[in-house]
């Protein structure tokens, strides 16, 4: 921003200034998940071959009705998850 009428426009500033600004805007906030609650337990029995179907079952029993995509996205995102065998495909063959 220009103060005083003597200054020159720095073009690099302004650019440098609104991509410092659009990075601020751009960051994701990370909202609780409902399946917190129970993380320990699904990393668990999906570490112990337990299919997306079957931890929906179990959070069913627990008073959490989700979708077994919405657990399979919950657990991709999951660190401790990331560098474990785990299968590829839930049904048979």
């Amino acid at each position: 921003m220009m103060e005083t009428p003597e200054e020159t426009f720095d073009a690099q500033a302004e650019v440098a200034r609104i991509r410092s600004r659009r990075a601020v805007a751009r960051r994701k906030h990370y909202r609780k998940s409902r399946l917190d609650r129970y993380r320990s337990e699904l990393v668990a029995m999906r570490r112990a071959g337990a299919s997306c179907a079957d931890l929906a079952e179990w959070l069913r029993v627990h008073r959490c009705r989700i979708h077994r995509s919405s657990i399979d996205r919950y657990l991709k995102r999951l660190p401790e998850l990331h560098h474990d065998e785990l299968p590829i495909s839930e049904g048979p063959g």
